[in-house]
């Protein structure tokens, strides 16, 4: 029999009325803003409300670095929420909302797999609830307020060479990364070199992803430094009285998306930043709220944990005041063969050797883990293709590094079969073992700070980094940004900056080409290697194989 898709199967759910979920969490009628009958947004009172409640137990799930052969990262996180449930633990889900640029681009969707899936599938992975919009808008009215402030006479005395804000798309179009606008003569202002950043990548959803609430909100947004004077002192958003209004862009985009898993258990999909070029976790107002409606709350952060994991721990964590409680790495065997050295078109043959070989690559996520004092448990996605032996295999490995390593079958059979994974993530959670601690200190300089990462997390050799980019780093600290984290844009393929270069590379170089300084969102951007901050489409895109049925269904989302 055919294996149903994932879109044929979230197609076939029996949905709850979102009304009826949002009763199951304690959140009234008239604090939901119903998007249709199968989303709402929380209110921001009801939040407020929850203020004295005592926390659940945060739970991330991260990942090995991602292969072609897949790993199943946000569909191992709806599972595990479902499996806590199934086990009769109160849990939600906190996940990502899908940028429209990986659904047309490689990935054709995003909100999970299989029988562990949150739904409506199709609108999270299009237009959901226009979150994304607000926020291109937001970015784009800034970038529009700063040209037609130079236009009518440049009383702040913008250096128009010195102009650092870009404007934004969530779709991926090479074309645009670097560009000359404002062309055809004084009625279009004064031509420069500008470009395009995909809105996943924008501080405005970095902004709205580590808000406390709508004042905070306004607050970051005005602390955007999007120029700089000839004195090369910075101009904000502020300045431009342009955080307002962004704000009132932001005001409903704000509020979390309440939806609902395959078997209708209660997610929150809010925000997305891309972990590779951003801190890639889903909104702290989200996760907070949740912490306060459930005893488990389980989330994700995107790609390998050098990347996710590191940004969770580092910025989000750090910043919100958050406390994990136990951390989940998803792998497969097939992923493990593909670090080891097979290529995609043998992952069917077994091969015990060469997946031992690239269990090294999960071996060197489990110590950066526990370097943040969270404990480990290893989920195996299962494949068909996976043998007995191979499964063990990576049982014994983990073993030896001291965690378990438990065998999940939720893509095909839901809450079911990831029970195993879930009552130890419950015993690891409760057992109060977690001491969490960030890598390094609010006070190190930020080269350190950068040199920390690299060496403790990617066990890089040596960072290298022209001298400007060291004496802006120098500069940001004299004006007081020194205390801030860093985000490191990274390939996700790799530890290295190399994609080619699978499992667990030592001693390699990461080369800083370029630093930004994300004084909202409150962050210092390290742009490594051959990282792009807008994406470009691969050479045959999902986007040729989506389509509206006759039905008037949406085709061809995977």
């Amino acid at each position: 029999m055919a294996v149903k898709s994932d879109i044929e199967i979230a197609r076939m759910a029996q949905k709850k009325p979102i009304m009826e979920v949002g009763a199951g969490l304690g959140i009234p009628a008239e604090q939901l803003a119903p998007y249709g009958h199968d989303k709402a947004k929380v209110g921001a009172d009801f939040i407020r409300s929850l203020a004295d409640r005592p926390d659940g137990k945060l739970i991330l799930v991260t990942a090995i670095n991602p292969t072609p052969a897949g790993e199943g990262k946000t569909t191992t996180t709806v599972g595990l929420g479902d499996g806590l449930n199934r086990i009769g633990r109160k849990a939600m889900i906190c996940v990502r909302e899908p940028s429209l640029g990986p659904c047309f681009g490689m990935k054709g969707g995003a909100a999970g797999g299989g029988y562990a899936q949150v739904i409506p599938m199709e609108d999270i992975n299009l237009h959901f609830t226009g979150d994304f919009h607000a926020i291109t808008a937001a970015h784009n009215l800034l970038a529009a307020m700063i040209d037609n402030h130079v236009y009518w006479g440049n009383a702040l005395e913008i250096d128009m060479r010195r102009i650092t804000w870009r404007r934004a798309m969530d779709m991926n179009d090479r074309a645009l990364r670097q560009m000359v606008g404002a062309l055809g003569g004084v009625a279009n202002g004064f031509p420069r070199e500008c470009g395009f950043d995909i809105t996943v990548a924008s501080e405005v959803m970095a902004i709205l992803c580590l808000a406390e609430d709508f004042f905070d909100l306004e607050r970051r947004l005005g602390g955007i430094i999007v120029a700089y004077r000839r004195d090369k002192s910075p101009v904000f958003a502020r300045d431009l009285k342009a955080d307002g209004a962004m704000a009132v862009l932001l005001k409903d985009a704000m509020q979390p998306n309440l939806v609902q898993t395959l078997e209708n258990n209660p997610a929150f999909v809010h925000g997305g930043p891309f972990a590779n070029i951003a801190h890639g976790c889903n909104s702290v107002i989200a996760t907070k709220t949740a912490l306060k409606l459930v005893d488990y709350v389980v989330t994700e952060a995107g790609f390998g944990a050098d990347l996710g994991a590191e940004k969770f721990f580092d910025i989000k964590c750090r910043k919100a005041g958050l406390m994990p409680a136990a951390a989940v790495i998803v792998a497969t065997v097939r992923a493990l063969k593909m670090n080891g050295g097979v290529k995609k078109e043998d992952l069917g043959r077994e091969d015990v050797a060469t997946l031992t070989r690239g269990c090294a690559n999960l071996g060197r996520h489990i110590a950066n883990v526990r370097r943040f004092g969270v404990p480990v448990v290893v989920a195996i996605n299962h494949f068909t293709t996976d043998t007995d032996a191979e499964v063990a295999a990576v049982k014994d490995y983990v073993s030896r590094h001291g965690a378990d390593a438990i065998l999940c079958r939720h893509w095909a059979e839901g809450s079911a079969g990831i029970s195993e994974l879930a009552q130890r993530v419950a015993e690891l959670a409760d057992g109060g073992q977690a001491e969490f601690k960030p890598l390094y200190a609010d006070a190190m300089p930020l080269m350190e700070k950068i040199e920390t990462v690299a060496s403790k997390i990617y066990h890089a050799g040596e960072v290298t980094a022209d001298k400007a980019v060291r004496d802006q780093l120098i500069a940001w600290e004299k004006q007081g940004y020194g205390s801030l984290p860093v985000c490191i844009a990274k390939t996700q393929y790799s530890f290295s900056t190399d994609p080619s270069l699978r499992g667990a590379p030592e001693g390699h170089v990461v080369h800083v080409r370029e630093v930004r300084l994300s004084a909202g969102a409150g962050f210092v951007v390290a742009i490594t290697g051959e990282i792009m901050t807008m994406p470009g489409l691969p050479s045959a895109p999902a986007a040729e194989r989506i389509f509206l049925s006759d039905e008037g269904n949406v085709e061809g989302l995977f």
